[in-house]
């Protein structure tokens, strides 16, 4: 018989604990003291309590947890002294049957981390979907984390201990995950279609109307289809549009989705997530034979990452009208005209025009996407909210100096323009730091003609800076270019400075922000409210309707625009529900 909360809930203190034994190796207080927050109001609210309570523990207490868990493929698996749960976790993942050559490997890697760090190796071999890591994407793991700083790679062994903790709950008390596992799975096979080039290094690259691109729009609609879609089309700009209907004719619609395009070499979740989880909530609609007040579109935008060609938000943009005819003359790297493309694909460019929607007709725009960043996953929170996507500001620039002798020329004589150049990067750094949730960034740097024993004469640069609303943005570019402009003055070297992007901050709407957290307290998760840093077609939607994200966690410190980008089965599940229950509140307003 399966664990019910309720039991749990009901259980006396030391009975509790007897029921929570093993989720935790050989530390059976953790959940002596996650059991204070009783009542639990859900299986996400025991893990986060659980995980509260590792949080404020001390740091000895932390070691002797992480020392409490066996080596991998080590002389407690040799000796068969494991517990039965890491008995399971690493025969699931193969290490029970390694050849000698990878148990030789293993032993190595063991042995160069235990000296490195002081404590074992801590990964959740049975992965983000719950089935087991191969092998190779172990020792891989393995290899990569030796790399870490010893106080990250602290905090990587923990959150490792949460998931392991995690799947170890999910088993004992019969979680249901299916619609994540579903959502999980619906991305992996997404992902077999890449652009040539980068299908022979097993890399993921999907850019605008390449046969890959098409590929994934025919295998998202085939998707849409099948779940129970009423209809489904792929428009003018290349756009995957699904459409659940309401319970009457005349309901207006609530549109969601994001995008199917790639970065080069990027990840199979940013934008993706956030057509597939949408796609799962109408499957259980369709199941059930269930219509809402309103109609559901959900819509796979063709671009939103400039790759192939420089326009980006090009499936979102036209949708509200902002599609640039000039695009359509921008080449490729092939020489291959947007226009070209388009033609390739069948799709008709004077039918753009007919897509803008009618804002009128929509209630508004919600978007789920990976959260692309470090935030989340070092909280060890599975969802967090979105308050306002970051407005932007970029430069591209260059410092002129005079190029002299490295040898020769005095230090106090110096026209050095990289030095002013690394001055500003530093200054950018400090300043941005100073708001809390602004960013600076210097992201390309370039001594043209620059030479080992040369004073540099010439620093070309980048400038990127967000901040969650204008004002709080043009105040830091203001900060930064007057200090360009001072160290230039007092280092006797001239600038010059371009702007080339400019992106309003586009808050989310309080009463939709409001539904998400509604949707997210409902599922027991603490609310924590969060900008967002990168861009997303929200806010592009934003400028014609009103709009709000959710966040969803990403493992690997939540990195992004990487292969190594994901999330797990669990985080993928509470999304869905999140969304479901968005979905169900926004009927019940409705109908009153």
């Amino acid at each position: 018989m399966s664990l019910t909360i309720a039991q749990l809930n009901a259980a006396v203190p030391a009975e509790a604990v007897a029921l929570l034994d093993g989720i935790y190796e050989h530390s059976p207080w953790i959940a002596q003291r996650a059991l204070a927050a009783r009542p639990f109001r859900s299986l996400a609210h025991l893990k986060h309590a659980l995980v509260k309570a590792l949080a404020a523990s001390s740091s000895d207490e932390q070691i002797g947890l992480i020392r409490a868990h066996p080596e991998l493929a080590g002389k407690a698996m040799v000796s068969k002294s494991l517990t039965a749960e890491s008995t399971n976790e690493q025969s699931k993942a193969g290490l029970t049957d390694c050849t000698p050559e990878e148990f030789a490997k293993i032993q190595k890697l063991n042995a160069d981390y235990n000296a490195k760090f002081g404590f074992p190796f801590i990964l959740a071999v049975r992965g983000p979907r719950g089935t087991g890591l191969a092998k190779r994407e172990i020792i891989d793991t393995f290899e990569r984390r030796l790399f870490n700083h010893p106080e990250f790679e602290l905090g990587e062994a923990l959150r490792n201990i949460h998931r392991i903790a995690e799947i170890r709950l999910d088993d004992k008390f019969a979680a249901d995950v299916s619609l994540g596992n579903d959502v999980w799975d619906w991305q992996e096979q997404l992902s077999v279609h890449t652009d040539p080039g980068y299908a022979e290094k097993g890399q993921l690259t999907v850019t605008y109307l390449t046969d890959a691109h098409r590929a994934c729009a025919a295998q998202i609609s085939k998707l849409m289809r099948d779940v129970g879609f009423d209809s489904v089309h792929i428009d003018a700009v290349g756009n995957v549009v699904g459409r659940y209907e309401g319970a009457t004719p005349d309901a207006k619609t609530l549109l969601t989705g994001s995008h199917y395009d790639t970065v080069r070499n990027g990840g199979k979740y940013d934008g993706r997530l956030g057509i597939f989880v949408p796609i799962a909530c109408v499957r259980e609609l369709a199941r059930q034979g269930k219509r809402l007040p309103f109609a559901f579109e959900v819509v796979g935008f063709a671009e939103e990452e400039g790759q192939r060609y420089k326009a980006t938000f090009l499936g979102s943009g036209a949708l509200i009208g902002h599609f640039d005819q000039r695009w359509l003359d921008q080449k490729d790297a092939d020489g291959i005209t947007m226009r070209e493309a388009m033609q390739h694909a069948g799709l008709k460019q004077e039918d753009i025009p007919k897509i803008q929607r009618d804002p009128a007709r929509y209630l508004g725009f919600v978007e789920v996407h990976i959260e692309q960043g470090p935030v989340l996953t070092e909280l060890d929170l599975p969802l967090g909210i979105v308050t306002a996507i970051n407005g932007g500001v970029r430069f591209v620039g260059e410092v002129i100096g005079t190029a002299s002798h490295a040898g020769t020329t005095p230090m106090d004589r110096r026209r050095d323009a990289a030095a002013a150049v690394a001055e500003l990067i530093l200054f950018t750094e400090q300043r941005a730091a100073k708001d809390g949730d602004s960013v600076g960034t210097v992201g390309m740097l370039e001594v043209p003609s620059g030479s080992i024993n040369v004073v540099p004469g010439r620093c070309k640069f980048s400038l990127d800076m967000r901040a969650p609303n204008n004002a709080q943005r043009d105040a830091l570019t203001a900060d930064v270019l007057a200090e360009l402009k001072a160290i230039c003055e007092r280092r006797g070297v001239r600038y010059e400075i371009e702007e080339s992007m400019r992106a309003s901050a586009a808050p989310s709407a309080p009463d939709w922000q409001q539904r998400w957290e509604k949707a997210v307290d409902a599922l027991g998760i603490p609310l924590f409210r969060m900008p967002s840093g990168a861009g997303h077609d929200a806010m592009k939607l934003h400028e014609v309707m009103p709009q709000a994200m959710l966040f969803v966690r990403g493992i690997n410190s939540g990195i992004s625009h990487n292969p190594l980008e994901s999330s797990t089965n669990d985080d993928i599940q509470l999304a869905v529900q999140a969304f479901q229950l968005l979905l169900d509140n926004l009927a019940a307003e409705q109908a009153h």
